[in-house]
């Protein structure tokens, strides 16, 4: 682009930014810093109470305010620079099935843990692809 070009465009994504109440930074480029598209005169141009997300933060960010590994408060507005996210991920998606696993099975768990399975939990009825031996509207 043409600087005339850059400076329309950066007009443009100034006026987006100030009706925002979420900005969610991605962009990256692997073995360089991370583009500088949010300037600090965005940021103060956003409502209190808005938020940007970089999730550029580990490459330097491309908010000009991102501080990485740190959540900062300008003038209202609040900046986080995560870092690591995919590593996070995976901790809250194994927990999540972990908790749907153990509230799955409790309905098939009587007191003393004598197993139970009650047919009619419309759950257990849509899940079970076989019971002794047939399956299921066949005889199970």
């Amino acid at each position: 682009l043409t600087d005339e070009e850059k400076q329309k465009q950066q007009a443009l994504l100034a006026e987006h930014i100030a009706r925002a109440d979420l900005v969610i930074c991605t962009a990256a480029i692997p073995g360089r810093a991370a583009p500088r598209i949010v300037t600090e005169a965005m940021v103060q141009g956003m409502r209190r109470g808005s938020v940007i997300v970089d999730l550029a933060a580990e490459t330097g960010g491309n908010c000009a305010l991102t501080e990485p590994g740190r959540d900062i408060d300008c003038n209202g507005v609040l900046v986080s620079g995560p870092l690591n996210l995919a590593s996070m991920g995976a901790v809250h998606a194994s927990e999540m099935y972990a908790r749907n696993l153990f509230n799955f099975l409790s309905l098939m768990v009587g007191e003393q843990g004598a197993l139970h399975i009650p047919f009619d939990d419309e759950l257990v009825a849509k899940t079970c692809i076989a019971h002794q031996g047939a399956e299921p509207g066949q005889g199970a």
